[in-house]
């Protein structure tokens, strides 16, 4: 979302088409009150006023929808959700690019620059008294509109009107690291899983060292038991990128621990009938546990105050048998839940 940095200077332009005092009047005082709310970021006061100044301009033959473009900005900037996807969606619908072109031309008798219209220019270079004809083209704000839109749209969990405004965002900048961010988000919002983790790998192909999206990967990836093993190495890339990610230390525990209460079922249920079996069990869940623990210790050093990290590194202790670290924990455990707020 761009800020918006403006001279607002509508009067040489906009002003040149012979309108009445009386419009010129409501153009500058709509233009100042929008402006003044603007930078005061009084954003929900600005919004109206801009769309206030496209309606005066285009009663009376001008149809310069950056003003819109301008209203739809205040709205997200003032979090109107609903106004801001309105007109940002009628912006994109239409065509507009926010390209503009400035025409100014040099009083020879003052030297000053003025702006004007692309007909008064016309007109002007007909005029002896003016030199230094000029254009300039101005960057434009498509690309804005795109990105802006669809992170509204997913802000308001419409996630398959998102990808609409994605996909042709990304017909036309397909490089846009934004669009593509969002086009990942909004594949998740929909459930779209698959997609999702395909853009997050074509994500990663690209920056390979966005510690994020290795965490989302690993996510996924541990859903399914085929790739757990990837899942382990996704979220170590994240370890490796961010060292104090309390996230994918936390998520290294519990994959590789693995689902313990259905171990703990199955060595339960084993222990009368099948007691070599149910050994088998408890040893090598001794091995996954121990296997995590490096992991809970590097969880709990960089989130020391995190319960659950501090329940499941003595739960750890106690599986693999360390009895003064159990007793660590269980002390720790008192003090957290002692001075947690009570609910």
């Amino acid at each position: 979302m761009k800020k918006l940095i403006l001279g607002m200077a509508i009067v040489a332009s906009a002003f040149a088409f012979g309108q009445k005092g009386d419009v010129n009047a409501q153009l500058q005082t709509a233009n100042k009150a929008a402006m003044d709310a603007y930078n005061a970021k009084n954003y929900a006061v600005a919004a109206p006023k801009f769309v206030e100044i496209y309606d005066l301009l285009k009663a009376n033959g001008q149809d310069n929808k950056i003003y819109m473009y301008y209203a739809g900005l205040s709205h997200a900037l003032a979090n109107n959700s609903d106004p801001a996807i309105k007109i940002y969606t009628d912006l994109v619908n239409s065509g507009f690019t926010g390209v503009e072109t400035t025409y100014t031309a040099k009083e020879k008798k003052s030297g000053q620059v003025v702006n004007l219209d692309k007909a008064s220019w016309e007109l002007m270079k007909k005029n002896s008294e003016y030199s230094d004809f000029k254009t300039e083209q101005s960057a434009g704000v498509e690309v804005d509109l795109y990105e802006t839109l669809s992170l509204l749209l997913l802000n308001a969990k419409k996630a398959n009107e998102a990808l609409v405004i994605i996909e042709k965002g990304l017909a036309k900048y397909p490089n846009n690291a934004k669009l593509k961010e969002s086009q990942t988000t909004a594949y998740l919002q929909s459930g779209n899983m698959d997609k999702f983790v395909t853009n997050l790998k074509e994500q990663l192909a690209k920056n390979p060292n966005d510690a994020t999206n290795w965490y989302n990967l690993g996510v996924m990836q541990a859903k399914t038991p085929a790739t757990v093993n990837d899942a382990l190495e996704s979220f170590k890339k994240a370890i490796e990128l961010k060292p104090d990610f309390a996230n994918a230390y936390q998520n290294l525990v519990y994959t590789t621990i693995g689902d313990d209460s259905k171990i703990v079922a199955d060595i339960n249920a084993m222990r009368k009938d099948k007691p070599d079996e149910a050994t088998k069990l408890i040893d090598a869940r001794r091995e996954r546990f121990a296997k995590a623990l490096p992991f809970a210790e590097s969880w709990y050093k960089v989130d020391p105050k995190n319960i659950d990290a501090v329940s499941t590194l003595k739960e750890i202790y106690v599986v693999t048998k360390n009895l003064d670290k159990v007793k660590e924990m269980k002390a720790k455990e008192a003090e957290l839940s002692a001075a947690a707020p009570a609910k």
